[in-house]
């Protein structure tokens, strides 16, 4: 998996994705996040990369010239495909993750100041992703947030699959809680169930939490679920006599 990002701040991509676990799945070349700097494919002498907006208004607006030259040579003339962070972009969520990790080579561009050049998106961006709705002063974090995301289900770099399968989002729901010694913290006991060895129980608890945390904290998610087998349906079923 190769991942190439186009950004004004390089060495704030290099001191994330050089870290922790997607820093050590690129020491053993299992994934490549590379960043690079628009500024280096600048025509002039003071690297600029941005001008004011035709129209008038507030800020900069980041020229076409530079980032297309950046595109260029990432894409050494090929079509790669490309995304653009943007505010306007469609939410990010763990299926387009999915989509991203079969393209085994993508560029993420990041906008700064008021944004880039509309000529730029309709010649080389193939699609917008959105974070949230929310704005922030550049693409860097949300592309960290994308390349991270797509990168830990690349083969090699987590133990093993069922370390993102078994997550929140996967199959529509949110993770069932987690915990940890001591067995008291507090006051506060850890579920004895979990404590039983029995892993047929543990994993039906497990199921049944993280339809129930579902339920609670992403309705939305839940009203959108399809029971998977009849252990889903029996556990439905309990919730919803619960609830009367």
């Amino acid at each position: 998996m190769k991942i190439d990002i186009m950004t004004l701040f390089p060495e704030m991509i290099n001191a994330v994705m050089r870290e922790s676990i997607i820093g050590r799945a690129q020491d053993k070349g299992v994934v490549e996040v590379k960043a690079t700097n628009i500024r280096d494919y600048a025509l002039d002498k003071h690297h600029k990369a941005d001008d004011a907006p035709y129209g008038g208004g507030r800020g900069q607006v980041m020229l076409a010239e530079p980032l297309y030259l950046c595109h260029q040579a990432l894409s050494a003339g090929e079509h790669v495909h490309t995304v653009f962070l943007s505010a306007q972009g469609q939410p990010f969520n763990q299926q387009k993750a999915r989509e991203l990790l079969a393209k085994e080579h993508f560029i993420l561009v990041c906008g700064h100041y008021e944004g880039i050049d509309q000529r730029f998106i309709d010649e080389c961006v193939d699609e917008e992703i959105s974070i949230g709705d929310f704005v922030l002063t550049g693409g860097e974090i949300p592309a960290m947030a994308v390349a991270d995301a797509v990168c830990r289900m690349v083969p090699g770099v987590l133990p093993d699959e069922e370390a993102f399968t078994a997550e929140s989002h996967w199959d529509g729901l949110l993770e069932h809680p987690q915990y940890t010694r001591p067995e008291n913290w507090r006051g506060r006991e850890v579920p004895e169930v979990l404590l039983s060895g029995h892993h047929a129980n543990i994993e039906a608890w497990r199921r049944e939490m993280s339809l129930r945390r579902t339920k609670k904290d992403r309705p939305d998610l839940f009203a959108q679920f399809q029971p998977q087998d009849k252990r889903d349906k029996k556990i439905l079923d309990k919730i919803h006599s619960d609830e009367r």
